[in-house]
């Protein structure tokens, strides 16, 4: 065969740099309860507000020292595409704004709460807007996490709000970028995504001074600006390192290490924060488990099924 009609070979992919990023990416996204709870001076609006602008400037910076403003530009050639970014941006800023909520608030372990069943929201959605079909396994993860979600009303005395709406806000926030399909890299939807909500952010800043007490930017010194200004910047960062690892790792692998975040999440909330877990509530997580381990299970029998095929 001529070097001419020689297939060209992929990229090898590097599994030790890429379980290195991802796992520094989902590191970073499960400590943010210790960061957010080291900003207590401010007030959660006013740290989403921080947030937001500290994270549109740092992808500005990245985009700048890239050189990728012209991928950038190439992106608003797009209706459709800026029509998902903008879906996309407005979810996502609704799911910032609840776990700050939540987290200042001490609900560390709700919170995780609303990522383990956030697959099982995802599945859901699929179904719902995707017209997927549900595998057995699938309608198995869903019943464990409906009776879940039973339980836990009847233990909290209300709807566990805080999860619901971080699940469902974060898996239309992923239906969005689904329906990108690949065509805007992660710094450029990150950018444009926060740069769509800065002006709600400043109006939120706004209301901030002259009805919630005041901006608290910059009235504990020097660190306390620090502290804000890093979480911003924090916000753009592992997703890029998510990004970056998604090259070298196959999807399946990525799918397993997202359950990373939600695990350090809610030991936090029991060993640090010591937020109460009564038997009821280990009762719900444990049905939340369970349909974790459903969905687990089939896609390592689809792994396994796949080697048998290749062989």
């Amino acid at each position: 065969m001529s070097a001419k009609t020689q297939t060209p070979k992929s990229p090898a992919h590097n599994y030790a740099r890429g379980f290195s990023l991802g796992l520094t990416a989902y590191l970073i996204w499960g400590s943010f309860p210790l960061i957010i709870s080291m900003l207590g001076f401010a007030g959660p609006f006013e740290i989403v507000v921080w947030r937001i602008i500290f994270g549109f400037l740092t992808a500005v910076v990245l985009i700048a020292a890239t050189k990728s403003f012209g991928s950038l530009r190439e992106v608003f050639k797009s209706k459709t595409n800026i029509a998902w970014i903008a879906a996309s941006s407005i979810f996502i800023f609704i799911n910032w704004l609840v776990y700050v909520i939540a987290i200042s608030g001490h609900h560390v372990v709700e919170a995780s709460l609303g990522y383990f069943i956030n697959p099982l929201v995802t599945i859901l959605l699929a179904v719902f807007f995707l017209k997927e079909k549900l595998s057995r396994y699938q309608w198995i993860a869903v019943g464990f996490g409906a009776l879940a979600v039973i339980v836990l009303t009847f233990d909290y005395g209300r709807l566990p709000w805080i999860a619901l709406t971080l699940a469902a806000s974060f898996g239309i926030y992923g239906l969005a970028k689904n329906q990108l399909g690949g065509k805007v890299s992660a710094l450029n939807s990150f950018a444009i995504e926060s740069g769509f909500v800065v002006p709600i952010a400043i109006v939120q800043l706004v209301l901030v001074q002259t009805i919630g007490g005041g901006i608290m930017f910059g009235a504990n010194g020097a660190w306390g600006s620090a502290g804000l200004i890093m979480y911003g910047a924090m916000t753009a960062i592992p997703l890029i390192l998510f990004g970056a690892a998604a090259q070298h790792l196959p999807l399946r692998f990525m799918g397993f290490m997202q359950y990373l975040t939600p695990i350090i999440q809610f030991t936090l909330g029991l060993a640090v924060f010591h937020e109460p877990m009564p038997t009821a509530r280990w009762l719900g997580f444990a049905l939340v488990w369970c349909g974790l381990a459903s969905l687990i299970f089939e896609a390592l029998k689809g792994t396994r099924n796949n080697i048998v095929i290749k062989r």
